[in-house]
């Protein structure tokens, strides 16, 4: 079902986030991104007919004004999926309680009033086309941990446990799922030993690309039963 409301990507002007934008855009949604720093793509993002607005979680100021542009500006969504996301090891920050309170901002607290301040619009939006989603994108290491990215995995299971908060609230107007990917794709900067562990911590053993993610908000879009739950794309990795 394709909707008359737009959907909202958040992290949208990259990687997974990007590719979802495309495929969608190209189905007949109409698609925002939001995106934190400026872009020198930007404007060929826009040509293809997807609304870019740029917006910044890591603060709850940055939050509050994309939420007061989104409002001023629109009157009904089809959905938001939370793809904006940070990522940082402690070996990396000197600072453990900013870590923490960065990882917790982007990914659980900008989703949470997000949610709540668009309210409205989603049942605006299940009104006029019949359906709604939340998607939040979370991680593999939400339910296994990590020694390496704990304030990361704790914010994404944060991120999780909202799900099942927000399914139970918006029901039965607003389905609400996360998608938990572990590997999908690599940055040009791996380097071929870390490629070769990464891929032998999955039984399929394989880097799946984009095109897995973009299926994955597919099909949580497209169905009318799904809501509470989360989707996994991990290639088997919780078997080895």
């Amino acid at each position: 079902m394709t909707r008359k409301s737009p959907i909202i990507i958040t992290g949208g002007g990259q990687r997974l986030g990007l590719a979802c934008a495309k495929a969608l855009q190209q189905e007949g949604y109409q698609v925002i991104i939001t995106y934190r720093r400026q872009r020198e793509d930007i404007a060929d993002i826009e040509s293809l007919g997807i609304r870019c607005v740029q917006a910044d979680f890591s603060s709850a100021e940055g939050v509050d004004a994309f939420i007061d542009q989104i409002l001023d500006e629109y009157q009904a969504l089809g959905g938001i999926i939370h793809n904006a996301s940070e990522w940082q090891a402690e070996n990396t920050c000197s600072d453990t309680a900013l870590l923490m309170e960065k990882m917790w901002q982007v990914h659980v607290f900008a989703p949470y009033r997000i949610n709540l301040a668009f309210e409205a619009l989603l049942c605006a939006g299940f009104k006029e086309d019949g359906i709604a989603d939340i998607i939040h994108m979370t991680d593999y290491v939400a339910e296994k941990g990590s020694d390496k990215h704990i304030a990361y995995a704790a914010s994404k299971a944060g991120l999780a446990n909202l799900t099942c908060s927000f399914a139970k609230r918006y029901s039965p107007q607003v389905k609400v799922n996360s998608i938990a990917p572990s590997l999908l794709m690599f940055n040009h900067s791996d380097d071929e030993d870390y490629r070769q562990k990464a891929l032998n911590k999955s039984l399929l053993r394989k880097e799946p690309g984009e095109q897995e993610g973009v299926l994955a908000v597919k099909y949580v879009l497209e169905s009318g039963y799904l809501t509470g739950r989360t989707l996994s794309l991990d290639g088997g990795r919780h078997l080895v």
